[in-house]
């Protein structure tokens, strides 16, 4: 998993409160077994019309937030079923960070572990944070817990623990080859006990 650390991105704003899973990605779309490829979908209901063209009116098809990588958005988010897809498909479209105001319980924790960070702050900073002109970078800074503009700074709170793991890298994969040695061990004995 990569580090974050401090991010610095441009931000598009989807304002609308309860976006489930399967408006950040449609069901059609879960056919893949691998944790890529799903980006190119996500959002795809309200990204394109029915003959396929980009939605004009979708923020994500404005040609001025085609480099964000902090997502702005409502209450709510990542409500609906638990498909991990959902994280996977924001990610892979190249989001690092989403500040909402709340959400799903699952997508909140499939979504850390899966290396993205989420931020919840009220809804006036939000709204500040929408209105951030497109070409300007705003910096999440991981180890002060902070959302700095040109103008203002937002404190967020984070569990120590997903803190830690998100700074460093770590995934339930790399905790778990952390005990690499007890592992080796506990199979041996066994292994000796069965031979």
């Amino acid at each position: 998993m990569e580090p974050i650390k401090v991010h610095n991105g441009k931000t598009v704003a989807l304002m609308n409160n309860n976006i489930d899973t399967d408006q950040i990605i449609p069901k059609v779309f879960l056919k893949r077994i691998e944790k890529t490829g799903f980006g190119a979908f996500v959002f795809d209901e309200w990204r394109f019309l029915k003959n396929g063209d980009p939605n004009p009116e979708f923020p994500l098809n404005d040609a001025d937030r085609q480099e964000a990588t902090i997502l702005v958005t409502g209450d709510n988010f990542g409500c609906g079923s638990s498909r991990e897809h959902a994280a996977w498909a924001l990610k892979d479209y190249r989001f690092r960070v989403i500040i909402a105001g709340s959400y799903s319980d699952i997508f909140y924790m499939n979504s850390l572990k899966n290396g993205l960070l989420l931020i919840e702050l009220p809804q006036e900073q939000r709204d500040a944070l929408a209105q951030v002109p497109a070409d300007e970078t705003i910096q999440i800074d991981l180890p002060n817990q902070v959302v700095r503009t040109s103008t203002a700074e937002y404190p967020f709170a984070i569990d120590p623990t997903w803190k830690h793991k998100l700074e460093n890298g770590i995934d339930d994969i790399t905790e778990t080859m952390a005990y690499k040695d007890e592992i080796d061990a506990y199979e041996a004995k066994w292994d000796n006990i069965y031979a």
